[in-house]
Parts: structure tokens; C-alpha cells; sequence
């Protein structure tokens, strides 16, 4: 009988030693429908315009045959995998508020998890269509919950999502074409969640010891962002947004730590920090570096997020990094960074919820919190 470890629960951040995860599936995924948070978001060109139902066996066999590789190169590397346990995704999500036809699945654990010291998060997610998608993790949170008595669980307050949790009207006459419209409106931080309730992604929280940046878009109001700051009050959380980004959904295609001192950025989308706090990484010490630019001038077939996965990819610990091995530009700015590059197939699993790190979530990283930005 395999002796397995028993689960610590403890992660501060995005580039230590990486001892356990979590790596998502694909099967039973859905493919998106349309709602009040993400009505424009599926582009003519990306060719899942008018598709509903769940994603075509033949896709979801390619896209687990990628995942099952991932969790292979970690075990490899010594990493604990566990997985998630699929719930049928193609069923309505109804609660008192509101009903849609289906829910998308448990690929991007990223989104729903996040783990700050021995606390692992849900989010509240602003889809409806992922209100239930929490219940995936579960099985393996309890799991945790038994083997770590330190281990704490949190569920996010789960939002109601009526109308009014979204700008009426907001993508009426709005298409992903119309990109200097989309990016003026994204610009002034004019975005389709409303401030009746927190909202947030875990995907768009990166995690640097004491300090954590949070993005605010699409996916995470202010009120979700307040959430955060009153819900770990020993940390320091920043509200982040990103110029020109006409979707701005989850950071880790913005904002991407490397290690201490050193952390990149996405050259086509500036960041907008807090005022008083525009300086905060030079002013630390950190250097900034632009991300090279993606390999691809266009989005995987059928797959409706940005190029700029080239960013997205898993730091294993401070030399190494997991990367998708069609991004060559980026592979090597990585290598010149002083990284191993380990380059996976992963680009017929994109459709499903994104790239590497996206289909991760951190359980147990080596390290302690450390401040890393004392001069605030």
C-alpha cells in the first residue's frame, strides 16, 4: 500500500518550493453560455459563438491527456498531485435568485482556490454559471481538513448574483471588435459587477509573502477586494488594474512574481497601482520586466481568453518553471532569467480554463511569510 504523506496546508506565495497541488480536469466541461458578467466575451473568430452543451469527447480526451502530463512532470519533480472530482457540468445552476443552463467545469482550480498560509479560500466567483463549481474541490478540502489540524476552510460570502449585482445594459451594442470603446470604458475602471456584494476570483489575488496584489476587473469588484483586507488583516492587499486590457479577468496573465525581487509585467497592459503606491516594487528593490511577447497572434481554436497566456505559466521553485512549449519567446526570456524551462504540451487544454497556472492550485509550498515590501 503507498504510503502518502499526510497533507500540510501552507503557501505564501508563488515561487517557493512547491511540495503539493492541486491539477484540474476537463471532463464533463461545458462550454460557456452567455450571461450577465461575460455576455461579449466569446469573439466571431474564436468559434464557439452559438455552441452550448458540453465540449465534444475528442476535445476533452486532448485536453486531459495534456492535464494527466502536467501532474506526471510534477510527480516527477517530487510534487504531491491530487485532482478534482467532476460534477455533472452540464446541469442547470438554479437558486432562488436565478437559473442558467449550465455551469463549465473544474479544469482552472486556480480560479475557486486560494491558499494564504494554512487557509485555503473559496471564492465567491461573479459567473453564475460557476456558483456551484466550489463543490469539484471538496472532497479534497475535507481531505485536507482531516490530515492538517492547523488547516483552515473558508467559503467567501456566496453572492446572490441577481440583476443587480450587474450594470444593466453594459454590453448592449458592444462587441470584442470594438476594442477602443471596450478599453476607454475598462480604462476608467468602468467595469460590468456592481458594489451590492463582494465579489471576487481567486485567479485574480498573486500572492507575495506579506503583501498581495488584487486585481479589480471584471471578475472582482471593490467590495470583494474589501472582503480580502478585513478577512486577513495581517496582510497588505493592493488593488491593482491594468490599462488597455478590454477583458481585465484574473492577474496572472498581467502580474506574474518570479521570486523575490523580481517580477513581470505585461507590456501591452501598464499597471495602475493605488495612489502613494505607484512606485511600491522599485521602491522595494524589485526589479520589473516585460513579458516578451506571445508566440501566437491569435487564441487557440475554440479557446475565447487572451494570447498573453504565454504568461501563464507554474513556478515550481525559484529556478524552475513549467511553461507551455509552443511559447518560445517567452521560454527562452525565462532561460535568460536563470530559469530551467521545462516546456509541456498544453494548448489544446486552453479552451477549458487557461493555461498552466491556471489549471493549478497551491496547497503546500515550502517558506514562511516573509515582508517583502517594508517601505510602503
Amino acid at each position: 500500500m503507498e504510503n502518502t504523506p499526510r497533507t500540510v496546508v501552507s503557501s505564501w506565495n508563488e515561487w517557493d518550493p512547491l511540495k503539493h497541488v492541486i491539477v484540474g480536469v476537463a471532463t464533463n466541461g461545458c462550454i460557456p453560455v452567455s450571461e450577465p458578467a461575460i455576455e461579449y466575451d466569446f469573439a466571431p473568430e474564436s468559434g464557439i459563438v452559438g455552441r452550448t452543451g458540453p465540449w465534444a469527447e475528442e476535445l476533452v480526451g486532448r485536453a486531459n491527456e495534456e492535464l494527466d502530463n502536467l501532474a506526471r512532470v510534477l510527480r516527477g519533480l517530487g510534487v504531491r498531485v491530487d485532482r478534482p472530482t467532476p460534477i455533472a457540468f452540464d446541469q442547470p445552476v438554479k437558486t432562488p435568485d436565478f437559473e442558467h443552463p449550465s455551469m463549465i467545469g473544474c479544469m482552472p482550480a486556480r480560479d475557486v482556490l486560494l491558499t494564504v498560509g494554512n487557509e485555503m479560500i473559496e471564492a465567491t466567483m461573479s459567473y453564475r454559471a460557476r456558483w456551484f463549481e466550489y463543490l469539484a474541490y471538496r472532497p479534497l478540502l475535507m481531505k485536507y481538513f482531516e490530515e492538517d489540524p492547523r488547516m483552515r476552510i473558508t467559503s467567501a460570502p456566496k453572492p446572490r448574483l441577481t440583476a443587480a449585482s450587474y450594470k444593466q445594459g453594459y454590453f448592449e451594442n458592444t462587441s470584442i471588435s470594438d476594442f477602443g470603446r471596450i478599453v476607454s470604458r475598462a480604462d476608467q475602471q468602468d467595469y460590468v459587477t456592481t458594489e451590492v456584494e463582494p465579489l471576487f476570483d481567486a485567479a485574480d489575488a498573486t500572492r507575495c509573502g506579506r503583501d498581495l496584489f488584487v486585481q479589480h476587473g471584471f471578475t472582482t469588484n471593490l467590495k470583494g477586494i474589501d472582503w480580502l483586507r478585513r478577512h486577513l488583516p495581517n496582510h497588505r492587499v493592493h488593488r491593482v488594474n491594468f490599462r488597455n486590457d478590454p477583458d481585465p479577468v484574473h492577474i496572472d496573465c498581467s502580474l506574474v512574481p518570479l521570486r523575490p525581487g523580481l517580477v513581470m509585467g505585461n507590456p501591452d497592459r501598464p499597471i495602475v497601482m493605488e495612489p502613494g503606491k505607484e512606485d511600491l516594487f522599485t521602491r522595494n528593490g524589485w526589479e520589473v520586466v516585460m513579458a516578451a511577447k506571445p508566440a501566437h497572434a491569435k487564441p487557440q481554436p475554440l479557446c475565447y481568453y487572451s494570447i498573453w497566456l504565454s504568461m501563464n505559466f507554474l513556478t515550481v521553485d525559484p529556478k524552475t518553471v513549467i511553461c507551455e512549449e509552443t511559447e518560445v519567446y517567452q521560454n527562452e526570456q525565462l532561460s535568460k532569467l536563470g530559469f530551467n524551462v521545462i516546456p509541456i504540451p498544453f494548448r489544446n487544454a486552453y479552451p477549458f480554463g487557461g493555461s498552466i497556472h491556471c489549471a493549478t492550485a497551491d496547497v503546500h509550498r515550502e517558506g514562511s511569510c516573509e515582508d517583502l515590501f517594508p517601505k510602503q
